[in-house]
């Protein structure tokens, strides 16, 4: 059986906003989480495209929302999608004015566009229960369609011992739990982007 994988990604667009983002014609893969959890490593590395998602030293520098066309391929047939790196969210070093504009316009993409298939909520394991996470949950629980899924991958579980891991798991069921230096988990994550876009069967 052919491994499912990402064959091709490309960077399309940086956005303000919904009002300037790409037509919603491609099912999208919206990636959201903390400055520094790890989304930009998480985007490179499930693309297999070491610089494709660019990250930034200062947390909450990225601004933007961009967009990734990326191709994925299974029993040699090619799939296409859409990735969507948010700005991270948790971060103090940017004026009071900028943040209340960042907020507004992600909130309104969040609630509005309609292309969105999976929201991909990545926290990091070391701080599992940190309340702007639980907060971000929550939010998303109250406006999610019925179109659309949610799941939850913990960042840098490598940093955790097996008691540790053991405990997360049991906490968080339906979890991923994944390692990009070690490369670990990114299949799982592919598996559920499929099954988000294009239904429940076996990849």
């Amino acid at each position: 059986m052919n491994r499912l994988r990402a064959v091709d990604a490309e960077f399309v667009k940086s956005a303000q906003s919904i009002y300037d983002s790409l037509d919603d014609s491609v099912s999208e893969i919206v990636f959201l989480g903390r400055s520094n959890v790890g989304k930009s490593s998480t985007i490179n590395t499930l693309t297999s495209r070491k610089n494709l998602a660019k990250s930034s030293a200062t947390p909450g520098k990225t601004q933007l929302i961009n967009f990734f066309d990326v191709r994925y391929k299974y029993d040699d047939e090619n799939y296409n999608l859409r990735y969507v790196d948010l700005p991270g969210f948790g971060y103090a070093k940017v004026s009071k004015s900028l943040k209340e504009v960042w907020q507004k316009n992600l909130v309104e993409f969040i609630e509005n566009r309609v292309s969105i298939r999976l929201y991909i909520h990545l926290r990091d394991a070391r701080h599992p229960n940190a309340k702007i996470d639980r907060d971000v949950a929550k939010y998303i629980s109250e406006f999610i369609r019925p179109d659309q899924k949610y799941l939850t991958i913990f960042t840098k579980i490598d940093k955790l011992n097996q008691k540790e891991r053991a405990k997360l798991k049991r906490d968080f069921p339906g979890s991923i739990a994944i390692s990009n230096f070690k490369k670990r988990g990114q299949d799982r994550v592919h598996q559920e982007i499929f099954k988000s876009v294009f239904g429940e069967r076996e990849w």
